[in-house]
């Protein structure tokens, strides 16, 4: 076996084993949800490349395979002369990768194909039972269960209950809507539609089970972050917590929802002390190190 595919093989297995377990379990990642996605998100990411390289390895010759770990360490692309003088087995090799490249890839589109046609509908339906508050600047939808939620994508809007408007105090609705903006300012549906994508597609691999389920938590914890920086911990916690049992439509954005008590218990319990990203910059580099090993057998017998 041409020893080049070791670094990939590597990094696959800790991108895709060992660095979702320590995610999952790890306290920074809540403390700073921003750095956390920025993992997950670099996670897949490397997952994908890896995989990817993983057959182009299998298939090229021990000297080009080398010359293809070097310009993945040195992020260095071929240049066109190269890429136009390939042989038929550097072609094979990158059709392989693309192949591998295109599953991800294709699921990552059919989620956003999907969302987008389940929030066209909604909208359509708002449009005809809802009325749009110039006031607030959102679409209220006349229902006795309290919700509020966004629709992000294309048809981009925020819809208030009236149940939420009769238990919402002004400042729990202000923070509310800021929780919804900030959603569909961060373009959180994109990282939702990856992370389904992964979970369809990787099954069983920890990095899209365990991502499948945490990416979602981390970014309603991102909109809160970006929430409180316009309203206070008690005002949004109050928000959660009269909007815990209100419902959303399918491929929507709930500001209350099954994790509003997570998310309450960290916005009014105690901020631990510590600095958070190092730690998981300390985290991620350890991983990462396990590799090492493995990128420098690969250069030692090149």
């Amino acid at each position: 076996m041409n020893h080049h595919v070791l670094p990939p093989l590597g990094l696959a297995l800790v991108t895709g084993l060992l660095l979702p377990w320590m995610l999952v379990r790890a306290v920074w990642a809540q403390q700073a949800p921003r750095l956390g996605l920025a993992v997950w998100i670099l996670c897949g990411s490397l997952f994908a490349v890896a995989t990817a390289m993983l057959p182009a390895q299998l298939v090229l010759p021990a000297h080009t395979s080398h010359r293809l770990i070097d310009m993945a360490l040195t992020l260095e692309p071929p240049s066109t002369r190269r890429l136009l003088d390939a042989t038929p087995r550097e072609a094979l090799a990158a059709l392989a990768a693309l192949a591998v490249l295109a599953v991800p890839g294709t699921g990552f589109v059919r989620e956003l194909l999907r969302a987008r046609r389940a929030r066209r509908r909604h909208a359509e339906l708002l449009r005809l039972v809802g009325r749009y508050d110039e006031r607030l600047g959102v679409t209220v939808l006349r229902d006795p269960r309290p919700a509020v939620y966004c629709l992000p994508g294309r048809s981009r809007r925020v819809v208030v209950s009236t149940g939420a408007l009769d238990v919402l105090g002004e400042r729990e609705l202000a923070a509310a809507l800021a929780h919804e903006r900030a959603h569909i300012g961060g373009r959180h549906h994109l990282l939702v539609a990856a992370a389904g994508a992964y979970a369809s597609v990787f099954r069983r691999l920890p990095l899209a089970r365990i991502g499948g389920r945490t990416v979602p938590l981390l970014l309603e914890m991102a909109a809160d972050d970006r929430a409180l920086r316009r309203c206070s911990s008690d005002a949004l916690a109050a928000a959660l917590y009269a909007l815990a049992t209100g419902h959303a439509p399918h491929k929507a954005f709930a500001a209350g929802g099954p994790s509003a008590a997570v998310r309450m218990r960290r916005i009014l319990g105690p901020r631990r002390t510590g600095r958070p990203v190092l730690r998981g910059l300390f985290a991620v580099a350890a991983a990462a190190s396990a590799i090492l090993p493995l990128v420098a057998l690969c250069c030692w017998t090149s």
